[in-house]
């Protein structure tokens, strides 16, 4: 393991196991304390369960306390606006507020103070190093500024590392072109998605890989990367070497990254607590099982969250990583949205199985959709995956074929196959929206 100065921190990033563990619980009594003295939020949350700070003295005894989603944070908002009582530091600390991104509901506002902007920009700039991004690189900022907050985290972490930064966003794609040619950049960060969608256009621009200075890319926001048939693709485009990074407004923007191992996406422990819960009964996933990600903060002070709901999918595994470190990795990244769940003929899928097959089929472009439908006869539902075929000359109903059978044997189930020629699908320049749900409302 290369012992690297600064951003490795080999103090806290091989932490014995069992420190990292005081470490985190120590943190834990104090965020629990805090909370529920300076919070009317928590102090009811905490007094509904029977909770008081003195009872939290281990970190299993977390579990005593309920998860907290999304939609309760947007009803504390409806209930005491405009931010709820869910803020922990007083006002005067207050130097930054994010809202969550989304097309429906109430954002979810998180409030940053100046200790929160410091530790943010570390840990970002440690999982970005993680990832092979060092000073001098030449950063190109693909992901969006603004509401969605990952693209300010890694603006201030690159800065850090000492790169060069162009904050472009998740927009102005000819221009994003232009600036891997003429700028030279090193690192690209993104959505897979847009990634996906860029490479596309270099080749029909007739423009080489060969002629990009682009080594690496963080890409994350989404599902994808983690996906060895979307990796490759994402590879081969670009000409990088491709990791998955993770993260989320409420909790933090860029918590977890693959080093060079890329066995799963490390958690930055000392700053997050992962648990991962059934998604039924709420009880915690023995290791290796898949389940809901649940996340509290150990550090954050201005809107910490206990035991966040996240509605992501994924895996713990804590043994130490090859690459030295000891901070629990989450193996295949997250494997998708819990309520993006697909019930057909009694077996259930997520897209991320979808992508898996279609991106394993060259025939194929990048692009996809999941439509849902019913069926006017029985009432049953239609699931039909939508596909674009790169060469319409090619026999269709053997691509079918050998596509339902690739479905039926990653799915337990086979889904309809729609061919439509290639630029067919709807492009997307930040997350590829994947579903279509036409089906009829009861």
């Amino acid at each position: 393991m290369v012992d690297y100065p600064k951003f490795f921190d080999a103090e806290i990033e091989t932490l014995d196991r069992e420190q990292l563990l005081d470490l985190q619980l120590k943190r834990l009594k104090w965020q629990v304390k805090r909370c529920y003295e300076n919070s009317e939020f928590y102090r009811e949350r905490f007094k509904k369960a029977g909770i008081t700070p003195e009872d939290i003295r281990s970190l299993d005894d977390i579990e005593a306390i309920p998860p907290v989603t999304k939609d309760e944070l947007r009803q504390e908002q409806i209930n005491y606006p405009p931010l709820g009582r869910y803020a922990v530091a007083p006002e005067d600390q207050w130097r930054e507020i994010h809202p969550s991104t989304g097309t429906t509901g109430v954002p979810v506002h998180t409030i940053w103070t100046e200790n929160d902007i410091e530790n943010i920009t570390s840990w970002t700039a440690r999982t970005m190093w993680m990832s092979g991004v060092r000073p001098g690189d030449i950063v190109q900022n693909g992901f969006s500024y603004g509401l969605w907050v990952a693209g300010l985290s890694c603006h201030y972490a690159a800065r850090r590392i000492g790169c060069f930064t162009i904050p472009i966003g998740a927009t102005l794609t000819e221009r994003q072109i232009d600036y891997f040619i003429k700028l030279k950049s090193t690192v690209f960060l993104a959505t897979p998605s847009y990634a996906l969608y860029l490479a596309e256009k270099l080749k029909e621009k007739g423009v080489s890989t060969k002629d990009l200075s682009l080594r690496l890319g963080i890409l994350g926001g989404e599902a994808g990367t983690e996906i060895p048939s979307t990796r490759k693709k994402i590879e081969e485009g670009l000409g990088i070497d491709a990791y998955d990074y993770y993260g989320l407004a409420e909790i933090g923007p860029t918590i977890a990254s693959e080093c060079r191992e890329k066995a799963g996406i490390h958690w930055v422990e000392d700053h997050v607590l992962v648990e991962i819960l059934d998604k039924e009964t709420r009880k915690r996933c023995q290791p290796g099982e898949t389940g809901v990600l649940v996340l509290t903060h150990l550090t954050k002070e201005a809107t910490p969250l206990i035991r966040y709901w996240t509605n992501d999918l994924a895996k713990l595994a804590t043994d130490r990583c090859d690459c030295g470190r000891t901070h629990a990795r989450s193996p295949g990244g997250i494997l998708g949205r819990a309520d993006d769940m697909i019930i057909y003929k009694g077996e259930n899928f997520y897209p991320a199985q979808v992508e898996k097959v279609v991106r394993g089929f060259p025939e194929l472009s990048t692009e996809y959709v999941i439509k849902l439908e019913t069926n006017e006869r029985t009432g049953a539902d239609i699931v039909t995956v939508v596909v674009e075929c790169l060469d319409m000359s090619l026999e269709s109903e053997n691509l079918i074929s050998a596509m339902k059978k690739a479905l039926r044997e990653e799915l337990a189930v086979t889904p309809e196959v729609e061919i439509v020629g290639p630029g067919t699908l709807p492009r997307t320049e930040f997350k590829a929206k994947r579903i279509l749900d036409n089906r009829k409302k009861v």
